[in-house]
């Protein structure tokens, strides 16, 4: 079976005219990222969509614990729910990306998981032990819907740990960065986060557009390396200079503040100098190809069990990204 095609765009001021566009493209659902010292608010973002769309489904792409009281959390559900019921779903991760822009770890699993089954007791209309206190969600009619509030509850899963903390939820569905070996393993959502452009004739990694579109998601990969090991970015191409203009840019324990700029949507200048070094082998991080190519990848991640293929369109013209990626999807 073919996987559908969903999108995933950062909080801004226009998401609205980009979650329209996928919509008469076809995609299946929009994804809407959290990360509040990168991008606008998430759940602002889900609300004015729900008014705006009709039909397209709506995710979180990921909420992080941490970042709300579970209250406010299920609060916020709820008030989605009721914009566009039945079309949500609510993804929660560790927030590697979310946390680490605010100085923090990502919280971890064992917190995650405390932290969804209360708001997933929430939405229930059950009594829950928040911070030593109980809390429930009281609601009157004309406030929120009805409780129980059934609206799905995933993971973005990564890691035997991940999967594992998953399973012993029983969350229908995962989204994931990479498809394990093992492919799915019995989810019955099983959605794949892809990054890239479809290259037209003659373009290859010189081309200015190709470099703005699939850049911000590779140089993303290359964030990643440095918030594991600072010195271990110099083994990446260009990754030394790179380093070097962040430390010139800002001092030792302010520089969280600037590395992720523009993540999975645009590129700095750092960022874009860390592509040229790269070469051709920056295509090669996420889905980057002709529309065959492209069909061709979105077969194989079937074969593996995936059922929703989460596209990240991203630089300056996200809407040509938009066309393009739905018109090889359907090829």
């Amino acid at each position: 079976m073919t996987p559908r095609y969903s999108c995933a765009l950062p909080p801004s001021a226009d998401v609205v005219d980009k979650a329209r566009l996928a919509e008469r493209l076809g995609y299946h659902r929009v994804w809407v990222f959290e990360s509040p010292a990168v991008y606008g608010d998430t759940w602002v973002a889900l609300a004015r969509v729900a008014e705006a769309t009709e039909r397209i489904g709506l995710a979180t792409g990921v909420a992080i614990p941490g970042l709300r009281h579970p209250m406010v959390t299920a609060s916020a559900v709820a008030s989605v729910e009721e914009l566009a019921p039945g079309r949500l779903v609510v993804a929660f991760g560790t927030g590697y990306t979310g946390r680490s822009t605010l100085g923090q770890r990502p919280v971890t699993w064992a917190k995650l998981e405390v932290y969804v089954r209360q708001v997933r007791a929430l939405l229930r209309g059950e009594v829950v032990e928040i911070d030593g206190h109980p809390c429930q969600m009281m609601h009157l009619p004309g406030f929120a819907p009805d409780r129980p509030i059934g609206v799905p509850v995933w993971v973005a899963a990564s890691g035997p740990r991940g999967f594992g903390v998953a399973r012993e939820l029983g969350v229908p569905g995962v989204v994931v960065t990479a498809v394990p070996e093992e492919g799915n393993q019995g989810w019955a959502d099983f959605a794949l986060l892809r990054f890239g452009t479809v290259l037209e004739p003659g373009e290859d990694h010189t081309s200015p557009r190709v470099v703005e579109a699939a850049g911000p998601g590779y140089a993303s990969t290359v964030h990643a390396v440095w918030e594991h090991g600072k010195e271990a970015v110099d083994s990446v191409p260009g990754g030394a200079r790179w380093r070097a203009a962040l430390e010139a840019d800002r001092q030792e324990g302010l520089r969280h503040l600037v590395a992720h700029q523009g993540h999975l949507s645009s590129l700095t200048d750092r960022d874009r100098d860390l592509v040229a070094a790269t070469g051709p082998a920056f295509l090669r991080a996420g889905w980057s190809g002709d529309a065959a190519s492209i069909g061709e990848r979105i077969g194989k991640s079937a074969a593996a069990g995936v059922t929703e293929i989460v596209y990240v369109p991203a630089g300056p013209d996200v809407e040509r990204e938009l066309h393009a990626f739905a018109a090889a999807a359907r090829s």
